[in-house]
Protein backbone atom coordinates (compact mmCIF):
# COMPACT_ATOMS: atom_id res chain seq x y z
CA UNK A 1 0.00 0.00 0.00
CA UNK A 2 2.74 2.18 1.22
CA UNK A 3 4.71 1.62 -2.19
CA UNK A 4 1.62 2.15 -4.26
CA UNK A 5 1.41 5.92 -2.43
CA UNK A 6 5.06 6.96 -2.99
CA UNK A 7 4.80 5.90 -6.52
CA UNK A 8 1.14 8.10 -7.03
CA UNK A 9 3.10 10.54 -4.98
CA UNK A 10 6.18 10.70 -7.79
CA UNK A 11 4.01 10.68 -10.78
CA UNK A 12 2.19 13.61 -9.44
CA UNK A 13 5.58 15.30 -8.57
CA UNK A 14 6.46 14.43 -12.37
CA UNK A 15 3.40 16.15 -13.95
CA UNK A 16 3.96 19.10 -11.43
CA UNK A 17 7.44 19.74 -12.63
CA UNK A 18 6.76 19.44 -16.77
CA UNK A 19 3.53 21.82 -15.96
CA UNK A 20 5.32 24.27 -14.34
CA UNK A 21 7.98 23.78 -17.67
CA UNK A 22 5.27 24.33 -20.04
CA UNK A 23 3.94 27.31 -17.77
CA UNK A 24 7.18 28.66 -17.48
CA UNK A 25 8.12 28.53 -21.38
CA UNK A 26 4.47 30.00 -22.25
CA UNK A 27 5.92 33.28 -20.14
CA UNK A 28 9.03 33.72 -21.30
CA UNK A 29 9.88 31.75 -24.35
CA UNK A 30 13.34 31.62 -26.05
CA UNK A 31 13.83 35.22 -28.05
CA UNK A 32 14.71 34.81 -31.85
CA UNK A 33 17.31 36.99 -33.16
CA UNK A 34 17.29 39.14 -36.65
CA UNK A 35 20.07 39.32 -38.92
CA UNK A 36 20.66 41.38 -42.10
CA UNK A 37 21.68 39.70 -46.01
CA UNK A 38 21.98 40.78 -48.89
CA UNK A 39 19.46 40.38 -51.09
CA UNK A 40 19.29 37.73 -53.49
CA UNK A 41 17.57 36.05 -56.41
CA UNK A 42 20.14 34.27 -58.46
CA UNK A 43 17.67 32.83 -60.91
CA UNK A 44 16.17 35.73 -61.51
CA UNK A 45 19.56 37.68 -62.17
CA UNK A 46 19.50 34.90 -64.48
CA UNK A 47 16.39 35.26 -66.35
CA UNK A 48 16.80 39.38 -66.31
CA UNK A 49 20.13 38.20 -67.79
CA UNK A 50 19.01 36.85 -70.61
CA UNK A 51 15.75 38.73 -71.50
CA UNK A 52 18.17 41.57 -71.89
CA UNK A 53 20.71 39.71 -74.33
CA UNK A 54 18.01 38.43 -76.31
CA UNK A 55 16.56 42.11 -76.54
CA UNK A 56 19.64 44.04 -77.43
CA UNK A 57 20.48 44.65 -80.84
CA UNK A 58 24.71 43.87 -81.43
CA UNK A 59 26.50 46.82 -81.31
CA UNK A 60 27.77 47.06 -85.07
CA UNK A 61 31.14 47.91 -85.76
CA UNK A 62 31.80 50.21 -88.11
CA UNK A 63 35.00 52.82 -89.37
CA UNK A 64 35.28 56.53 -89.36
CA UNK A 65 36.93 58.39 -92.11
CA UNK A 66 40.43 59.68 -91.17
CA UNK A 67 43.50 61.33 -92.83
CA UNK A 68 46.35 58.90 -92.83
CA UNK A 69 49.13 60.45 -90.55
CA UNK A 70 51.99 57.73 -91.59
CA UNK A 71 55.30 59.41 -93.03
CA UNK A 72 53.73 62.83 -91.14
CA UNK A 73 56.51 64.60 -89.61
CA UNK A 74 54.48 65.91 -86.67
CA UNK A 75 55.41 68.28 -83.56
CA UNK A 76 55.69 67.03 -80.19
CA UNK A 77 54.20 68.45 -76.75
CA UNK A 78 57.72 69.70 -76.18
CA UNK A 79 58.18 71.65 -79.27
CA UNK A 80 55.85 74.10 -78.58
CA UNK A 81 56.30 77.52 -76.80
CA UNK A 82 53.63 77.71 -74.24
CA UNK A 83 51.81 80.47 -72.12
CA UNK A 84 50.79 80.37 -68.80
CA UNK A 85 47.62 78.39 -68.20
CA UNK A 86 46.09 75.79 -65.71
CA UNK A 87 46.73 72.22 -66.45
CA UNK A 88 43.16 71.10 -68.55
CA UNK A 89 40.04 69.90 -67.07
CA UNK A 90 37.72 67.77 -68.46
CA UNK A 91 34.31 68.89 -68.90
CA UNK A 92 33.20 65.24 -68.47
CA UNK A 93 29.60 64.86 -68.68
CA UNK A 94 28.64 68.67 -69.89
CA UNK A 95 28.38 70.53 -72.88
CA UNK A 96 29.78 73.81 -71.62
CA UNK A 97 33.28 73.88 -74.25
CA UNK A 98 32.23 77.57 -74.56
CA UNK A 99 32.73 77.77 -70.64
CA UNK A 100 35.91 76.05 -70.32
CA UNK A 101 37.97 77.46 -73.03
CA UNK A 102 36.34 80.79 -71.74
CA UNK A 103 37.37 80.56 -68.27
CA UNK A 104 40.65 79.09 -69.18
CA UNK A 105 41.39 82.34 -71.36
CA UNK A 106 41.01 84.54 -67.88
CA UNK A 107 42.85 82.65 -65.99
CA UNK A 108 45.86 83.05 -68.28
CA UNK A 109 44.85 86.98 -68.75
CA UNK A 110 45.00 86.95 -64.95
CA UNK A 111 48.63 85.73 -65.26
CA UNK A 112 49.51 87.99 -67.84
CA UNK A 113 48.16 91.03 -66.37
CA UNK A 114 48.80 90.39 -62.75
CA UNK A 115 51.17 87.40 -62.76
CA UNK A 116 48.28 85.80 -60.47
CA UNK A 117 47.62 82.12 -60.88
CA UNK A 118 44.23 81.59 -59.93
CA UNK A 119 41.54 78.61 -61.08
CA UNK A 120 38.29 79.94 -61.56
CA UNK A 121 34.66 78.57 -61.39
CA UNK A 122 33.24 76.72 -64.70
CA UNK A 123 30.16 75.71 -62.90
CA UNK A 124 29.25 79.18 -61.73
CA UNK A 125 29.19 80.75 -65.00
CA UNK A 126 27.21 77.56 -66.23
CA UNK A 127 24.51 78.05 -63.44
CA UNK A 128 23.72 81.51 -64.51
CA UNK A 129 24.00 81.00 -67.75
CA UNK A 130 21.28 78.57 -67.62
CA UNK A 131 19.05 81.11 -65.51
CA UNK A 132 19.83 83.76 -68.65
CA UNK A 133 18.68 81.58 -71.04
CA UNK A 134 15.57 80.76 -68.54
CA UNK A 135 14.56 84.37 -68.55
CA UNK A 136 14.99 85.04 -72.15
CA UNK A 137 12.64 81.72 -72.95
CA UNK A 138 10.39 83.06 -70.16
CA UNK A 139 10.43 86.43 -72.44
CA UNK A 140 9.74 85.11 -75.59
CA UNK A 141 7.40 82.58 -74.41
CA UNK A 142 9.52 79.41 -75.30
CA UNK A 143 10.64 80.44 -78.74
CA UNK A 144 14.26 80.93 -77.46
CA UNK A 145 16.73 78.18 -77.68
CA UNK A 146 17.50 76.35 -74.25
CA UNK A 147 20.16 74.51 -74.61
CA UNK A 148 23.87 74.02 -72.83
CA UNK A 149 25.62 75.19 -75.44
CA UNK A 150 26.78 78.94 -75.62
CA UNK A 151 29.86 81.28 -76.67
CA UNK A 152 33.25 81.42 -75.46
CA UNK A 153 32.21 85.35 -74.74
CA UNK A 154 29.53 84.52 -72.55
CA UNK A 155 31.79 84.04 -69.76
CA UNK A 156 32.63 87.55 -69.97
CA UNK A 157 28.64 88.69 -69.79
CA UNK A 158 28.46 86.07 -66.77
CA UNK A 159 30.92 88.07 -64.79
CA UNK A 160 29.81 91.21 -65.85
CA UNK A 161 26.68 90.70 -64.27
CA UNK A 162 26.92 88.31 -61.46
CA UNK A 163 31.17 88.43 -60.89
CA UNK A 164 32.52 85.10 -60.67
CA UNK A 165 34.08 82.66 -58.03
CA UNK A 166 37.22 80.75 -57.59
CA UNK A 167 36.41 76.95 -58.48
CA UNK A 168 37.76 75.91 -54.41
CA UNK A 169 34.50 77.55 -53.10
CA UNK A 170 32.47 76.47 -55.96
CA UNK A 171 33.18 73.23 -57.75
CA UNK A 172 30.05 72.47 -58.59
CA UNK A 173 30.51 68.70 -57.23
CA UNK A 174 28.30 66.53 -55.40
CA UNK A 175 29.86 64.51 -52.61
CA UNK A 176 31.84 61.46 -53.86
CA UNK A 177 31.48 63.24 -57.32
CA UNK A 178 34.48 62.33 -59.90
CA UNK A 179 33.74 63.98 -62.86
CA UNK A 180 31.13 66.83 -63.50
CA UNK A 181 27.46 65.69 -64.80
CA UNK A 182 24.80 68.03 -66.31
CA UNK A 183 23.19 65.55 -68.22
CA UNK A 184 20.05 64.42 -66.37
CA UNK A 185 19.98 68.00 -64.66
CA UNK A 186 19.89 69.67 -67.68
CA UNK A 187 17.41 67.28 -68.91
CA UNK A 188 14.93 67.88 -65.95
CA UNK A 189 15.23 71.52 -66.03
CA UNK A 190 14.40 71.16 -70.16
CA UNK A 191 11.20 69.02 -69.02
CA UNK A 192 10.05 71.61 -66.56
CA UNK A 193 10.59 74.33 -69.18
CA UNK A 194 8.92 72.60 -71.42
CA UNK A 195 6.06 72.09 -69.36
CA UNK A 196 5.55 75.41 -68.27
CA UNK A 197 5.29 76.35 -72.13
CA UNK A 198 2.61 73.36 -72.67
CA UNK A 199 0.84 74.77 -69.81
CA UNK A 200 1.25 78.83 -70.80
CA UNK A 201 2.56 78.89 -67.24
CA UNK A 202 4.71 81.57 -67.27
CA UNK A 203 5.43 83.72 -63.88
CA UNK A 204 9.01 84.29 -63.37
CA UNK A 205 9.87 84.64 -60.58
CA UNK A 206 8.41 80.98 -59.71
CA UNK A 207 10.39 79.19 -62.57
CA UNK A 208 13.59 80.04 -61.80
CA UNK A 209 12.92 79.30 -58.05
CA UNK A 210 12.39 76.17 -59.39
CA UNK A 211 15.24 76.13 -61.54
CA UNK A 212 17.52 77.63 -59.30
CA UNK A 213 16.10 74.71 -56.74
CA UNK A 214 16.92 71.50 -59.30
CA UNK A 215 20.53 73.09 -60.28
CA UNK A 216 21.17 73.61 -56.02
CA UNK A 217 19.88 69.52 -55.54
CA UNK A 218 22.48 68.68 -58.58
CA UNK A 219 25.46 71.33 -58.29
CA UNK A 220 25.34 72.67 -54.76
CA UNK A 221 24.00 76.14 -54.11
CA UNK A 222 26.67 79.10 -55.54
CA UNK A 223 27.93 80.79 -52.90
CA UNK A 224 27.49 84.97 -51.77
CA UNK A 225 30.48 85.37 -49.94
CA UNK A 226 33.68 83.70 -49.52
CA UNK A 227 36.80 83.93 -48.03
CA UNK A 228 40.13 83.62 -50.42
CA UNK A 229 43.87 83.77 -49.37
CA UNK A 230 42.36 85.05 -45.98
CA UNK A 231 39.96 87.79 -47.14
CA UNK A 232 36.32 88.06 -47.36
CA UNK A 233 34.71 88.86 -51.26
CA UNK A 234 31.97 88.60 -52.85
CA UNK A 235 31.68 87.16 -56.25
CA UNK A 236 31.59 91.08 -57.72
CA UNK A 237 34.63 92.04 -55.21
CA UNK A 238 36.76 88.85 -56.17
CA UNK A 239 36.13 89.96 -59.33
CA UNK A 240 36.96 94.00 -59.33
CA UNK A 241 39.81 94.15 -56.44
CA UNK A 242 41.42 90.49 -57.22
CA UNK A 243 41.31 89.38 -60.69
CA UNK A 244 41.20 93.37 -61.60
CA UNK A 245 40.11 92.29 -65.44
CA UNK A 246 38.74 95.04 -67.62
CA UNK A 247 35.84 92.79 -69.43
CA UNK A 248 35.64 95.53 -71.82
CA UNK A 249 39.28 95.07 -73.36
CA UNK A 250 37.78 91.51 -74.83
CA UNK A 251 36.89 91.61 -77.95
CA UNK A 252 35.34 89.18 -80.91
CA UNK A 253 37.11 88.41 -84.03
CA UNK A 254 35.12 86.71 -86.87
CA UNK A 255 35.87 86.01 -90.68
CA UNK A 256 32.80 85.18 -92.91
CA UNK A 257 32.51 86.49 -96.42
CA UNK A 258 28.85 86.94 -96.50
CA UNK A 259 27.83 89.57 -93.70
CA UNK A 260 30.58 91.73 -95.60
CA UNK A 261 34.25 92.81 -93.78
CA UNK A 262 34.75 95.40 -91.51
CA UNK A 263 31.12 95.12 -89.77
CA UNK A 264 30.91 94.67 -86.41
CA UNK A 265 28.04 91.36 -86.37
CA UNK A 266 25.92 88.87 -84.91
CA UNK A 267 27.49 85.31 -85.24
CA UNK A 268 24.61 83.76 -86.64
CA UNK A 269 24.84 79.84 -85.02
CA UNK A 270 22.30 78.36 -82.26
CA UNK A 271 24.22 78.63 -79.34
CA UNK A 272 24.38 82.68 -79.81
CA UNK A 273 21.43 82.40 -78.77
CA UNK A 274 21.23 85.75 -76.82
CA UNK A 275 22.14 87.20 -80.38
CA UNK A 276 25.29 89.04 -79.48
CA UNK A 277 26.34 91.68 -81.74
CA UNK A 278 29.96 92.40 -81.12
CA UNK A 279 31.83 90.27 -83.73
CA UNK A 280 34.43 91.73 -86.09
CA UNK A 281 34.09 91.00 -89.53
CA UNK A 282 37.58 90.65 -91.62
CA UNK A 283 39.10 89.09 -94.29
CA UNK A 284 40.73 85.79 -93.56
CA UNK A 285 44.09 86.77 -94.30
CA UNK A 286 44.08 89.43 -91.55
CA UNK A 287 42.19 86.82 -89.01
CA UNK A 288 44.90 84.81 -89.61
CA UNK A 289 47.96 86.75 -89.75
CA UNK A 290 46.60 88.97 -86.98
CA UNK A 291 45.76 86.13 -84.49
CA UNK A 292 49.60 83.95 -85.44
CA UNK A 293 50.97 87.77 -84.36
CA UNK A 294 49.26 87.74 -81.07
CA UNK A 295 50.05 84.13 -79.97
CA UNK A 296 53.66 85.02 -80.92
CA UNK A 297 53.56 88.18 -78.72
CA UNK A 298 52.21 86.03 -75.44
CA UNK A 299 48.38 86.33 -76.17
CA UNK A 300 46.49 83.45 -75.51
CA UNK A 301 43.05 83.37 -77.58
CA UNK A 302 39.38 81.49 -76.75
CA UNK A 303 38.27 80.20 -79.99
CA UNK A 304 35.63 78.36 -81.50
CA UNK A 305 34.34 76.27 -84.43
CA UNK A 306 34.64 72.63 -85.80
CA UNK A 307 36.18 69.96 -84.68
CA UNK A 308 34.70 66.55 -86.45
CA UNK A 309 37.09 66.70 -89.30
CA UNK A 310 38.67 63.71 -91.12
CA UNK A 311 42.16 65.67 -90.15
CA UNK A 312 41.47 65.59 -86.53
CA UNK A 313 42.46 62.83 -84.68
CA UNK A 314 42.89 62.26 -81.01
CA UNK A 315 45.47 59.48 -81.28
CA UNK A 316 48.33 61.24 -82.97
CA UNK A 317 46.79 64.75 -81.22
CA UNK A 318 46.47 66.62 -84.01
CA UNK A 319 44.07 68.01 -86.47
CA UNK A 320 45.13 69.20 -90.21
CA UNK A 321 43.11 69.18 -93.37
CA UNK A 322 44.24 66.64 -96.02
CA UNK A 323 44.96 67.79 -99.48
CA UNK A 324 42.28 65.25 -100.25
CA UNK A 325 39.82 67.43 -98.59
CA UNK A 326 41.18 70.57 -100.05
CA UNK A 327 45.00 71.79 -100.68
CA UNK A 328 46.62 74.17 -99.39
CA UNK A 329 46.48 77.23 -101.53
CA UNK A 330 42.81 76.58 -102.03
CA UNK A 331 42.23 77.19 -98.35
CA UNK A 332 40.62 80.92 -98.95
CA UNK A 333 37.65 82.89 -97.52
CA UNK A 334 35.09 81.45 -100.43
CA UNK A 335 36.08 77.79 -99.02
CA UNK A 336 35.42 78.73 -95.57
CA UNK A 337 32.13 80.24 -96.52
CA UNK A 338 31.15 77.12 -98.39
CA UNK A 339 31.52 75.38 -95.75
CA UNK A 340 29.92 77.10 -93.19
CA UNK A 341 26.84 78.04 -95.40
CA UNK A 342 26.08 74.54 -96.51
CA UNK A 343 26.72 73.80 -92.61
CA UNK A 344 29.67 70.79 -92.83
CA UNK A 345 31.53 73.93 -91.28
CA UNK A 346 29.36 73.92 -87.44
CA UNK A 347 30.32 75.65 -84.49
CA UNK A 348 30.85 72.80 -82.04
CA UNK A 349 33.19 73.15 -79.77
CA UNK A 350 35.39 76.00 -77.83
CA UNK A 351 39.21 75.73 -76.73
CA UNK A 352 41.60 77.39 -76.02
CA UNK A 353 44.99 78.35 -77.65
CA UNK A 354 47.96 78.52 -75.13
CA UNK A 355 51.35 77.86 -77.33
CA UNK A 356 52.56 77.58 -80.37
CA UNK A 357 55.65 76.34 -82.58
CA UNK A 358 57.13 76.45 -86.16
CA UNK A 359 57.61 73.09 -87.78
CA UNK A 360 58.91 72.92 -91.50
CA UNK A 361 58.32 76.94 -91.96
CA UNK A 362 54.23 76.00 -90.98
CA UNK A 363 52.54 77.32 -87.59
CA UNK A 364 51.09 74.94 -85.19
CA UNK A 365 49.24 75.96 -81.94
CA UNK A 366 49.00 74.19 -79.08
CA UNK A 367 45.08 73.98 -78.41
CA UNK A 368 43.84 73.46 -74.27
CA UNK A 369 41.02 71.55 -74.44
CA UNK A 370 38.52 70.36 -72.12
CA UNK A 371 36.37 67.50 -74.71
CA UNK A 372 36.99 64.09 -73.98
CA UNK A 373 38.64 63.19 -76.85
CA UNK A 374 41.61 65.31 -76.19
CA UNK A 375 42.64 62.55 -73.06
CA UNK A 376 42.68 59.62 -75.77
CA UNK A 377 46.19 60.91 -77.26
CA UNK A 378 49.64 60.89 -75.40
CA UNK A 379 49.14 64.98 -74.68
CA UNK A 380 46.28 64.56 -72.41
CA UNK A 381 43.94 67.53 -72.46
CA UNK A 382 45.62 68.81 -75.61
CA UNK A 383 45.52 68.74 -79.15
CA UNK A 384 48.27 70.48 -82.26
CA UNK A 385 46.30 72.48 -84.45
CA UNK A 386 47.71 73.10 -88.30
CA UNK A 387 47.08 76.89 -89.13
CA UNK A 388 45.38 75.31 -92.48
CA UNK A 389 42.71 73.83 -89.94
CA UNK A 390 42.20 77.04 -88.04
CA UNK A 391 41.89 78.98 -91.44
CA UNK A 392 39.23 76.63 -92.61
CA UNK A 393 37.18 75.24 -90.00
CA UNK A 394 37.84 77.86 -86.27
CA UNK A 395 34.94 81.02 -87.08
CA UNK A 396 36.18 82.85 -84.07
CA UNK A 397 38.21 84.20 -81.43
CA UNK A 398 38.07 86.19 -78.57
CA UNK A 399 41.32 88.02 -77.48
CA UNK A 400 43.04 91.37 -75.45
CA UNK A 401 42.08 94.10 -77.73
CA UNK A 402 45.91 95.45 -77.47
CA UNK A 403 46.52 92.10 -79.33
CA UNK A 404 44.43 93.13 -82.30
CA UNK A 405 45.11 97.03 -82.38
CA UNK A 406 45.50 96.48 -86.40
CA UNK A 407 41.90 95.21 -87.18
CA UNK A 408 40.13 97.75 -84.49
CA UNK A 409 42.02 101.11 -85.79
CA UNK A 410 40.09 100.18 -89.11
CA UNK A 411 36.84 100.20 -87.12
Amino acid sequence: MLHKYCSFIISLSIITLLISFQTSFAVNPKEDTLQFIDYKNPFWDEVVKSSDDFNVKPKEEHSTLKMDFKGKDLPKFEDFTQFWHNDPVPQAWTNICWDFCGTSLFESEVYRLHKKKVKLSEPWVAYWEFIEKAKMFIKTRGESLFAEGSQANAVKRIYQEYGVVPRSVYTGFLKGQTYLDHHVMFREMRNYLESCKENSAWNEELILYTLKDIMNHYMLTPPEKFTYEGKEYTPKTFLNDYLQLTLDDYVDIISLLEPGYWKIVSYDVPDNWWHEQSYHNVPLDLFMKTLESAVKAGYTAAIGGDVSEPGMYAFEDVAMIPTWDIPHDYINDKARQFRFSNNTTTDDHGIHIVGYTVKNGEMWYLIKDSGSSSRNGNAKGYYFYHSDYIKLKIMTYTIHKDAVKDILNKY
